[in-house]
């Protein structure tokens, strides 16, 4: 007596791989949700502004302001 894919044991292989299948593609929809969510939000990197005294840091490490105009320019905005 032969069994073919239908008959007998094939039915808990076609199950096995149903579920298999349901849950790659539930895993695949939450990793496009993931990935859509992290775009959205600046890709880990924020998008806003440098805050002011950030600024001032880097005109003074660039050479731009005296020690003295940085220290007068941090206490006005601090």
């Amino acid at each position: 007596m032969q069994f073919g894919m239908m008959d007998g044991y094939g039915y808990g292989m076609g199950y096995g791989m149903w579920i298999l299948g349901l849950i790659f593609w539930i895993l695949v929809i939450i990793g496009l949700v993931l990935l859509i969510k992290y775009l959205w939000e600046g890709g880990g990197a924020k998008r806003g502004e440098e805050s002011a005294l950030e600024i001032l840091k880097k005109k003074y490490a660039r050479g731009e302001i005296s020690k003295e105009e940085f220290e007068e320019k941090k206490k006005d905005l601090l």
